[in-house]
C-alpha cells in the first residue's frame, strides 16, 4: 500500500510492508520527514518504508526513509521497538546528513 501527499514543500511517500491501515503511523511519518524542511528547503521528495518483522520480538519494527536532494540521495534505516522510534531515528540521522550536505554546498560557493 503507497500514498503519496503533497504538503507544502517536500512530496513525501509513505509504503507500509507487512502491515496496513496505519493511517496515525502514516501522518506521524509525514510530519518527520516534513521536519527535516527546516533544516535544507532544498529537498526535492521522500520516501518513507515502514516494515514489521516477524522473525526479532524486541526490534521488529523497521524504518526506511530516502531523502533527495539536488545531485544526492539520502538514506536512513533504523530498528526499533515501536515505528515512532526507528522514524525518529532516522529522522535524527537524516538531519545530521542533511546539515552535512548543506555545509558542503555552502564551502563550494
Amino acid at each position: 500500500m503507497t500514498k503519496t501527499e503533497v504538503k507544502e514543500s517536500v512530496n513525501v511517500q509513505v509504503t507500509l510492508r507487512h502491515t496496513n491501515n496505519h493511517r496515525e503511523i502514516e501522518q506521524y511519518a509525514r510530519d518527520a520527514v516534513q521536519g527535516l524542511g527546516k533544516i535544507f528547503s532544498g529537498i526535492l521528495n521522500s520516501h518513507v518504508i515502514l516494515d514489521h518483522q516477524k522473525n526479532d520480538f524486541e526490534k521488529n519494527k523497521l524504518a526506511e526513509i530516502t531523502v533527495h536532494v539536488p545531485q544526492n540521495v539520502l538514506v536512513s534505516k533504523e530498528a526499533a521497538s515501536t515505528y515512532e522510534q526507528a522514524i525518529d531515528s532516522c529522522v535524527d540521522s537524516l538531519g545530521r546528513q542533511l546539515k552535512k550536505y548543506k555545509d558542503k554546498l555552502l564551502s563550494h560557493r
